[in-house]
């Protein structure tokens, strides 16, 4: 007989640690880069996407029950290099004088978990595909200016991330594809009929084209997300 497994519970809030204070995105620390405390700013905007870029890997390991082994090892290995961006943005934060917790955050990525929690194909059309998919579009330009401000190291550090990030948003886009198969759904049309649905307007160009088709994005995908630039 076999161990009966429980169904898995509602997670309002991931553990954290007490620090950092959660705020409204409006009331961020502004990203300065011509100034130490500036640069440590934007780094712990990135780092504290990458803590809950770990716990969004694992809760998709915990929450979604009977999927092929391969699913579970993907989402394991997901949350382990999000662990290593996460640590490599610490050690950077220590090196300018600062700690994780020292600058307040906002709560985004995890309430989009809670609200996508009930269906595995929604978790992944908005999860990776569309929160984690926008760094794709955003980090070169943050390297740009890390480079024109003189800061290399960081600006080296995002460059890992964004390469390991091209690969996450690719294991999101494989699983919310076979899901679609699974379920007899139209994958592009799956995804624009779910985005449009739940987040309309969340993504604005430009994109990073490159990046995204390299992640599994496809031309109609794309346009979805933000016509005015194809």
């Amino acid at each position: 007989m076999g161990v009966p497994r429980t169904a898995p519970v509602p997670i309002a809030a991931p553990g954290r640690p007490a620090k950092p204070t959660l705020v409204a995105p409006r009331n961020l620390v502004r990203r300065r880069l011509g100034s130490p405390r500036g640069r440590a700013a934007l780094i712990h905007a990135v780092a504290h996407i990458e803590f809950n870029a770990i716990n969004l890997a694992l809760d998709a390991l915990y929450r979604f029950r009977d999927l092929p082994d391969a699913y579970y090892r993907d989402w394991l290995q997901v949350a382990a290099e999000e662990a290593r961006h996460f640590l490599m943005l610490e050690a950077r934060l220590g090196e300018l004088g600062y700690q994780y917790g020292d600058f307040p955050a906002h709560d985004g990525l995890w309430a989009m978990a809670v609200d996508t929690a009930a269906d595995v194909l929604l978790r992944m059309a908005l999860v990776p595909r569309v929160l984690e998919a926008r760094g794709l579009d955003v980090t070169p330009g943050m390297i740009r200016r890390l480079q024109a401000a003189g800061d290399d190291q960081t600006a080296n550090i995002l460059s890992i991330i964004l390469h390991e990030e091209i690969g996450h948003v690719a294991i999101g886009t494989r699983w919310f594809r076979e899901i679609c198969t699974q379920r007899g759904l139209d994958s592009e049309a799956s995804f624009k009929r779910l985005l449009s649905s739940h987040m309309p307007g969340a993504t604005h160009g430009p994109l990073n084209t490159d990046a995204r088709l390299q992640a599994g994005f496809t031309a109609i995908e794309l346009e979805s997300l933000a016509p005015e630039q194809q």
